[in-house]
């Protein structure tokens, strides 16, 4: 075939090729999209709950096990609610939880210290004095967080604002934002 023979056989096939080409990936979608998943699916584990210890002027202290999100008051309820001798008023109910977290609701006639370890308690921590162990007393301060502002307080001399505290590694936004009623700045 001569090259003009070959240019006017490819122009005047040119819309069947086309057409065929957009057929045969019409067809291969369409397979695609009918054909049944192949493999084991995914999936995604519920998130676990958290472990509280409700202890002090409760109907039955012990250790619960409650949905994340739970707040002091959940706790509270599934220890049975206060007892008589409850000093109702020195808790904040409204309180997130953390897994692992103690919280301890006072009698009456107790006196709560300042740097208390009842983390029920709405007594504040004084993140300039305290030290790594009474830090931890702090709603999701463990013993590394705790250290490190302790560190943090040598390095760079005492927390002017609440905020100097996402200077340290490990306390983002959200962990400040739970701190905020229990920690004092002097």
């Amino acid at each position: 075939m001569e090259p003009l023979q070959i240019r006017s056989l490819v122009q005047r096939s040119g819309p069947l090729l086309l057409g065929a080409l957009i057929g045969i990936s019409g067809v291969g979608v369409v397979m695609l999209l009918s054909s049944p998943a192949r493999g084991d699916p995914i999936l995604l584990a519920e998130p676990a709950d958290i472990r509280v210890h409700v202890a002090g002027e409760v109907l039955h202290p012990g250790v619960y096990e409650l949905p994340i999100g739970s707040i002091l008051q959940d706790a509270i309820d599934a220890a049975g609610g206060f007892s008589g001798e409850a000093s109702e008023d020195r808790v904040n109910l409204a309180a997130a939880l953390n897994d692992g977290q103690q919280v301890y609701v006072p009698a009456v006639s107790e006196a709560v210290p300042p740097s208390s370890d009842r983390v029920g308690s709405t007594e504040p921590i004084s993140v300039n004095v305290a030290s790594a162990p009474e830090l931890e007393r702090l709603p999701g301060i463990g013993p590394v967080i705790a250290q490190r502002i302790v560190e943090y307080r040598e390095q760079n001399g005492p927390y002017q604002r609440l905020e100097d505290l996402l200077e340290v590694e490990g306390i983002g936004p959200a962990k400040l934002e739970s701190l905020q009623e229990y920690v004092q700045l002097p």
